[in-house]
């Protein structure tokens, strides 16, 4: 199970400093991936009365891929969205911008995507929320189809490209995981989905959740075992030792990757963020994780 951390969005102080440092740092201490949650826009409480969203537009986000961009010049860490919210998107121009963060950081790009819940996102950015899910189906075929081929033709789902393409093509097919909470996206990840990002913690729960990508996988005659699963932990939840037992209880459950949030945690600082990871990785968490990632290796040998 490889170890990442949740960017601190917004609690960072200190602009491309703070996250060159940040990202170094983490890298530096063992992890091996950095998560970045993904909104274009929030949502203005005062113009929207009865607002109930769990952001708005007091809350800033960085923009994953712009941000990706800037981070595969610095660190060596895989970057995984968290997830992009796909159907709100031109799907050729993800394409086209997933394919250049792949190729600058030498193929560390995970995609996470999803169908997303923000209506006045998805009303500004012109495109329908109906039918997202369906929608998202087509748009994974035709990034995989981008990704591929020197030219494409494809139309469906709303979704258009005659006889194009872009150029350069990633020089390996990017890997797609799908986030969500409900069974449809369950199904979506063991159908089509190189992996998916659960929304529960270890449990009856998530083993229901799991069964379902693995039924949907064997039904869609692909190899469940091959499907990965990336979990989250937040610091808040017990410290340091917290952490640890609960990312044990995620490797039971399956997992494959996790991430470790400290977000909402009450720090202020870069040095906070980076003393609670550090109290992490102190615990012998990740030694153990590296220790089970070379026993693995040496079986397939």
């Amino acid at each position: 199970m490889e170890i990442g951390v949740v960017l601190p969005q917004g609690e960072l102080h200190g602009g491309p400093r703070a996250l060159r440092e940040y990202a170094r740092a983490v890298q530096d201490l063992g992890f091996g991936h950095l998560f970045a949650y993904d909104h274009v826009l929030g949502a203005d409480p005062a113009g929207h009365p009865g607002w109930r969203g769990v952001y708005d537009v007091d809350h800033p986000f960085h923009e994953p891929l712009v941000l990706f961009g800037y981070l595969a010049g610095v660190c060596d860490l895989d970057l995984v969205t968290g997830v992009l919210v796909l159907p709100q998107r031109q799907t050729a121009l993800v394409a086209k911008q997933a394919a250049e963060v792949d190729l600058l950081s030498g193929g560390r790009l995970r995609l996470g995507v999803g169908i997303g819940w923000n209506s006045v996102e998805y009303e500004a950015l012109g495109r329908p929320m109906r039918s997202r899910g369906e929608r998202l189906d087509q748009q994974i075929a035709l990034l995989r189809a981008l990704w591929q081929q020197r030219s494409v033709t494809f139309g469906h789902g709303g979704e258009q490209v005659v006889a194009a393409g872009i150029n350069p093509l990633p020089q390996r097919p990017i890997p797609i995981w799908i986030g969500g909470a409900c069974p449809a996206a369950y199904r979506r990840a063991g159908r089509i989905g190189d992996g998916w990002m659960p929304r529960l913690a270890p449990g009856p729960e998530l083993a229901a959740a799991r069964a379902m990508v693995m039924a949907a996988a064997e039904a869609a005659g692909r190899p469940a075992a091959a499907i990965g699963m990336h979990g989250r932990v937040r610091y808040t939840d017990g410290g340091a030792a917290g952490v640890a037992a609960t990312a044990r209880r995620w490797r039971e459950a399956g997992a494959t990757h996790l991430a470790v949030s400290t977000l909402g945690a009450g720090f202020s600082s870069l040095g906070e963020h980076l003393e609670a990871l550090t109290a992490i990785a102190r615990t012998g968490l990740l030694r153990e994780d590296q220790h089970d990632e070379d026993q693995h290796e040496e079986g397939r040998c």
